[in-house]
């Protein structure tokens, strides 16, 4: 679906803030129903950096709310400072983590973690340990192929902790 409006439109003012002048911009058509209004100290940079930089922040803060959705770090271990420092550390590796992962699936370098989860993650599969092996057997279902397309599975990595013993991907014969 195209977009209504190519180009958004820039309506801009200075604004004086505690005795310093900003330069204040109202840019509508990018995508909302009320305008963004975006205030800068940055006299020198054009109008269209300024929107770029913008539309790249919010693309990680908008990341990194669903990261907060889907990782439930709204319900966080602890109270204490420092267990919530550690659980959104691991809520952010985590969601770097399914961003990698999706790097390596066609059609999911945009997706959010839910969505990466949904198809890519969460499938039924079975596992036969050896002690050579640790075989996991994905059964069959729709996004399996994009997943296998990948090759992400083509090694059979040794496992240090495992003493060794190689993790080995396969799925169910036809």
């Amino acid at each position: 679906m195209a977009r209504k409006f190519r180009a958004p439109r820039v309506f801009e003012q200075p604004v004086m803030i505690a005795k310093h002048v900003y330069r204040q911009f109202f840019i509508e058509d990018l995508g909302h129903d009320e305008p963004t209004i975006l205030v800068t100290n940055q006299r020198d940079k054009p109008i269209k950096q300024l929107i770029t930089r913008y539309a790249q922040r919010m693309l990680i803060e908008n990341a990194l709310s669903d990261a907060v959705r889907f990782f439930h770090a709204n319900a966080l271990s602890s109270s204490v400072g420092m267990k919530v420092d550690f659980d959104l550390a691991l809520l952010v590796i985590a969601s770097g983590l399914y961003r990698r992962l999706a790097t390596f699936m066609r059609g999911y370098s945009d997706a959010q973690a839910r969505q990466i989860f949904r198809d890519l993650v969460d499938m039924p599969a079975s596992v036969k340990v050896s002690p050579e092996q640790v075989e996991v057997t994905f059964h069959r279902r729709a996004h399996l192929p994009i997943v296998l397309a990948s090759e992400i599975f083509s090694e059979t990595p040794a496992v240090p902790w495992w003493n060794g013993a190689r993790l080995v991907f396969r799925t169910l014969p036809s």
